[in-house]
């Protein structure tokens, strides 16, 4: 490494260490305000909101990295380029190309370190949040686990076992229902393909009611379509079942293969598993991005101008991959696709970008 290599990569790492927890304390003070209002209802203690906040940082963490790598861009050859630094490079032979190498180096590593990160902390982190706000703070119960991919809970009639919870169609699927007396014993058996949370009450289709008698011996019923005494909702659930945010992309991979295996729909899984490949190597574009940008128009902007400009293309990108991921989760567009449109469209600018660069 040069002794040019060693002063960029110490500019882009100061600035990136900068904008890091910038972007942190940011996210900490609107995250706050915006559970305050819960915070106070539920008589939230002090060691409470310190724990949940602390283990909210992994989150935004990586949420805000690959916008940490761009602005750091810009702010570094934005920097080197007011001072007339890039000049005197091109006037001693070193090209835009070489100079840029350090910068898309680290980039690559910090996209590595994100996949990383990402997969050991921020899943445990975002469990370990969620089980404070619902438990600790909101005093909810823990009635269930999620267990080998499936969900086990002790109802008020006993208890349920279900493959696949959706929360965001209210559904259960692969049901299995062992209603209990106050002696444990059990005197119904519930086998249905799925149930809607309809109207306030979950509509059961294709199922199998077997009731025992006193003697133990089971009468068989088959129905299409029936409402069952359930009294639980589908917040019961959503206390214990785990989200995509609250797991690592290979447990992920292997809760997609069991659903799919099982025969169930795993499109909104699919999704969400791509986009944990794709949103951190984004960090390599939005990189090329910055350095292009502000060399575009060089000795003009200044500092305002370029942080105005990572602020604007870094937004552009979250509401583009977050439209997109939404798509790919609805199925209206392939999974592999809706993760990594946003980063083909930006790599499509970020090579355009640089070709028109003077180097």
């Amino acid at each position: 490494m040069t002794i040019l290599d060693r002063y960029i990569s110490r500019e882009f790492l100061r600035f990136f260490l900068l904008v890091i927890l910038s972007f942190l304390s940011l996210f900490l003070i609107v995250d706050f305000f915006e559970k305050l209002k819960m915070l106070i209802n539920y008589s939230a203690t002090f060691y409470q909101i310190l724990a949940f906040f602390f283990f909210r940082i992994p989150m935004m963490l990586s949420l805000t990295i690959p916008a940490a790598v761009l602005l750091s861009s810009l702010l570094t050859f934005g920097s080197l380029s007011k001072n007339s630094e890039i000049v005197a490079m091109r006037a001693s032979g070193v090209s835009l190309y070489r100079s840029s190498i350090p910068i898309l180096l680290i980039s690559f590593l910090i996209a590595l370190f994100t996949f990383v990160f990402s997969e050991l902390i921020t899943p445990y982190a975002n469990e370990k949040a969620e089980y404070i706000r619902k438990v600790e703070i909101e005093k909810k119960e823990i009635q269930g686990i999620f267990k080998q991919e499936q969900i086990w809970y002790r109802g008020t009639r006993g208890i349920y076992n279900f493959k696949l919870f959706d929360p965001e169609h209210n559904t259960l699927r692969g049901i299995t229902l062992n209603y209990m007396d106050r002696k444990m014993n059990l005197i119904m058996r519930v086998d249905a393909e799925r149930a809607v949370w309809d109207r306030n009450q979950w509509v059961f289709y294709n199922l199998l009611i077997v009731r025992f008698d006193s003697a133990g011996f089971p009468v068989m019923e088959r129905y299409g379509e029936k409402i069952l005494d359930f009294p639980e909702t589908p917040s019961d659930f959503r206390v214990i079942q785990k989200d995509s945010e609250q797991m690592g992309y290979f447990e992920l991979r292997k809760y997609v293969q069991k659903i799919r295996t099982e025969g169930y729909d795993a499109t909104r899984y699919l999704a969400d598993l791509h986009g944990k490949i794709a949103f951190p190597f984004v960090c390599v574009l939005l990189a090329v991005i910055g350095i292009s940008f502000s060399l575009k128009t060089e000795r003009s902007g200044g500092l305002a101008g370029s942080i105005f400009a990572g602020l604007i293309i870094g937004f552009s990108y979250w509401i583009l991959f977050a439209f997109s991921m939404s798509l790919g989760r609805s199925g209206t567009l392939p999974p592999l696709l809706a993760a990594w449109l946003a980063n083909l469209l930006f790599g499509l600018s970020a090579l355009v970008l640089f070709k028109h660069v003077r180097t």
